[in-house]
């Protein structure tokens, strides 16, 4: 697999491919110079190291060697395979920190001043802090809360009573766990770029219709509050569930042709890698590693950065809350950022950047 070609890539920014990452070729994005105090940047679904690309060049600019990697199965990562019936075991959690140590290993980098994780990154980067503070030196949480290790008792059951409903519903991340869903978003009706073009918009500030707010609790008639693109119609796939969301045209933060670069990816790799990575955590396969952890806190300074039109801090009722009071203990604040929804780095920039370097030079 060759880099990302640079002329697609903001000034400023390197792409390169590291060899003999447990077991990855890691594609990574790379701004700043090498020697300097690092910052690793970590990616969601269904996104790409390229997420990063307007908040690297000012992170760089303030002194910090930044890194980007395409995660195990997203990319020009290699190394990887998702068949549905391959064991889960590289896509745990704890395999995903293994994979940020083994990078940092091969880069010569120590410790880093702060790992930041969006979406799917989010946890990743929580654990990565929780486990191993002494290189994960501070943890910026973007868009996903960190509840903290699994409790002893899981959360109720609530699928068939979501199915109940009328309409019915069902929860993405559960069909996300199906045999077909990679099917589903590999070859979706509308093609790649529709329906990638459809889903950022509807999870973006630019639809209308996110105006989150707090859920009482995990039961299906809280969480039918949520958008289609969370707590889905039962019968549709992710790509029926977001076509009627179309935008008219491409969106300033992310125009057509940057929105080329994630269908040209996801056309040559599919979606199952990241989809394995929801299918550990509803199967139990997670929770069933990080209880060992359970009682233990992220110690390291730790803050948490959203669009205000993010529902993602709300579906999960209470962590949000918990992540500021019991599960980390250096909690340094909490930015919900006015004009962005789930695609915060992308549809505020300037404003992630900002607060990213006021908390690392803290």
């Amino acid at each position: 697999m060759t880099p990302l070609d640079p002329m697609l890539l903001p000034e400023g920014l390197r792409t390169r491919i590291i060899p003999n990452v447990n077991g990855l070729a890691v594609h990574v994005l790379e701004a700043g110079q090498v020697g300097q105090p690092a910052i690793l940047l970590l990616h969601g679904f269904p996104e790409l190291a390229f997420s990063w690309r307007k908040v690297m060049p000012a992170l760089a600019a303030a002194g910090y060697h930044v890194i980007a990697p395409d995660l195990r199965g997203y990319g020009r990562t290699t190394g990887w395979s998702a068949g549905y019936d391959e064991p889960l075991a590289p896509f745990l959690l704890t395999n995903m920190v293994r994979d940020q140590l083994a990078l940092l290993e091969a880069l010569g980098i120590a410790s880093v001043r702060a790992v930041v994780g969006h979406d799917y990154g989010s946890p990743v980067a929580a654990w990565c802090a929780l486990i191993r503070p002494d290189v994960f030196t501070r943890v910026a949480l973007m868009s996903s809360p960190f509840a903290g290790p699994p409790a002893r008792t899981s959360a109720p059951d609530v699928h068939a009573a979501l199915a109940a409903l009328d309409p019915p519903r069902k929860h993405y991340q559960w069909y996300y766990a199906e045999r077909r869903a990679a099917a589903d978003m590999d070859h979706p009706p509308q093609g790649l770029h529709a329906f990638l073009r459809a889903y950022y918009h509807h999870k973006s500030a630019d639809w209308p219709g996110n105006n989150p707010f707090a859920l009482t609790g995990w039961t299906a008639e809280e969480l039918a509050r949520l958008p289609d693109y969370y707590v889905m119609p039962l019968h549709a796939t992710m790509p029926e569930a977001v076509a009627p969301f179309m935008p008219a045209g491409e969106a300033p933060w992310l125009t057509d042709a940057e929105l080329a670069i994630y269908a040209g990816e996801y056309a040559r790799t599919g979606f199952a890698g990241g989809l394995q990575s929801y299918r550990c955590g509803t199967g139990g396969a997670n929770a069933a590693e990080l209880a060992l952890f359970r009682g233990c806190r992220i110690t390291v300074p730790a803050t948490f950065i959203a669009g205000a039109s993010d529902w993602g801090i709300h579906q999960f009722p209470g962590a949000l809350a918990k992540m500021q009071t019991e599960s980390c203990t250096d909690f340094r604040g909490l930015h919900l950022i006015p004009g962005a929804g789930h695609w915060v780095q992308q549809e505020q920039p300037a404003r992630v950047a900002a607060l990213l370097r006021d908390f690392v030079a803290a």
